[in-house]
């Protein structure tokens, strides 16, 4: 039973930051004082994140007792997480140009 709680911890941990990098990427601008300003208002969803991974890693470590394969498990996850959010994040951009071009006419490719 550790095991699935340990997993669900770790896919949960990386999850927490893959959406706030992926949030990052997408809704905040270039800029340098929008960056600074959306990082110290995450500072604190970071830090928690950052530790949740930790711990993630250190309670799996405990109950497979392999390191090398608790790393591999993570970066699976991570992997299949950023499928996830670049899958939904390309998506709502693609509904968004079809709405778009259907109301104001095709200017361009929908991707």
């Amino acid at each position: 039973m550790n095991y699935l709680y340990d997993g669900i911890f770790l896919f949960v941990d990386l999850f927490l930051i893959n959406v706030l990098f992926s949030y990052q990427n997408t809704h905040i601008a270039p800029a340098f004082g929008i960056t600074l300003k959306y990082q110290i208002y995450a500072f604190s969803l970071f830090l928690i994140a950052n530790m949740l991974i930790g711990y993630g890693i250190k309670f799996v470590f405990k109950a497979v007792h392999n390191l090398t394969f608790v790393l591999l498990i993570s970066k699976g996850m991570e992997a299949i997480i950023a499928v996830l959010m670049g899958s939904f994040l390309y998506r709502s951009s693609y509904v968004e140009n079809l709405t778009r071009n259907f109301y104001y006419g095709y200017r361009g490719s929908y991707f």
